[in-house]
């Protein structure tokens, strides 16, 4: 004879855990397009177990001069602005609704057109009477010219709060300062090691920097190209800044996403060569998608991204996690 077993329902609780640390708020843009990102006291997107009062951040990026060496799927979306810093920029807010520009200052480079500071200056000084989102100013990422060209760009946005990078251990010194006198926030930014992103951030506090104005940079990878050897270097930045209270590593942290992703085999190797990959369009833009996606799970609050697409597909998951 069978007896039925009483049941007894108990609701799940699921288990939670507290942290000591929490990340740091940084706000950028004036008050007519400020937005803030950072902030949490959780690990990333864990809001059942405390407090996350901003979302991730994503920039779209732009250049002051046309991308040539961008792969053509991504240079199709602005075809008809990208001749023009200001009207790309223009096109980034109005049309696809960015929250912000990231403007990089590859014209700069030796190598390239190597624009003067002062020609960088003046470009910053047109996008920012453009838009009225928060902007970001990179250099080239050679590390001498940026000392000087992110001197006079700081300079012609003095208290438009933006944000000023990147600096380096060859010149941070010069940058900080720059963005210390005209009240911008910073990049630091180190090459994929916990610990020499923690020493450049106390350089850069040392000198008297407000370590809320940072933005820890510890460098990223695409999907396929080291991207579990960024998470686990982002992932231990984040639990040093929660688990340990480390307030070096509390700074919230970028994600420079496109600059990596577009270069990489898979989002440029035609059809012809490799039907069996797929649409060639579709596969870079999923590439961006995934890599950022991977990134802001590791603890990444600011993205910079270039397809409108990938932006639009991470947007999504974000809101769903959220």
């Amino acid at each position: 004879m069978l007896f039925a077993k009483e049941e007894v329902e108990t609701a799940f609780a699921p288990p939670k855990d507290t942290y000591s640390g929490k990340v740091y708020s940084v706000n950028i843009g004036t008050a007519s397009g400020e937005v803030t990102f950072g902030g949490e006291n959780i690990l990333p997107f864990h809001t059942f177990e405390g407090v996350a009062p901003n979302r991730p951040l994503i920039a779209f990026e732009i250049q002051d001069v046309p991308p040539t060496d961008w792969p053509e799927n991504v240079q199709k979306p602005y075809k008809d602005v990208s001749n023009d810093p200001v009207s790309w920029a223009k096109f980034c807010q109005d049309t696809l609704k960015a929250r912000a520009i990231a403007l990089r200052l590859i014209g700069t480079h030796p190598d390239r057109e190597n624009r003067s500071p002062e020609d960088a200056a003046k470009t910053v000084r047109d996008v920012l009477s453009a838009i009225s989102i928060p902007l970001i100013i990179l250099g080239s990422n050679h590390a001498e010219k940026d000392a000087s060209v992110l001197i006079a760009a700081a300079e012609a946005a003095k208290d438009r709060n933006c944000i000023i990078g990147k600096a380096q251990e060859a010149n941070y010194k010069t940058i900080a300062a720059a963005a210390m006198a005209n009240k911008h926030k910073l990049i630091a930014m180190s090459e994929l090691d916990i610990n020499l992103s923690k020493q450049l951030n106390i350089l850069i506090t040392q000198m008297g920097f407000d370590k809320e104005r940072l933005i820890t940079d510890p460098m990223c990878s695409a999907l396929g190209y080291g991207l579990e050897y960024t998470y686990s270097v982002m992932e231990r930045i984040r639990l040093a800044a929660l688990t340990q209270n480390d307030i070096t590593m509390q700074p919230p942290m970028l994600g420079d996403i496109g600059m990596y992703v577009w270069k990489v085999k898979e989002a440029q190797a035609s059809e012809a060569d490799l039907p069996q990959w797929g649409s060639l369009e579709e596969r870079g833009i999923a590439w961006e998608a995934v890599t950022a996606t991977a990134l802001i799970i590791a603890g990444v609050e600011l993205l910079i991204m270039r397809h409108p697409k990938a932006v639009e597909a991470v947007e999504k998951v974000i809101e769903e996690l959220v």
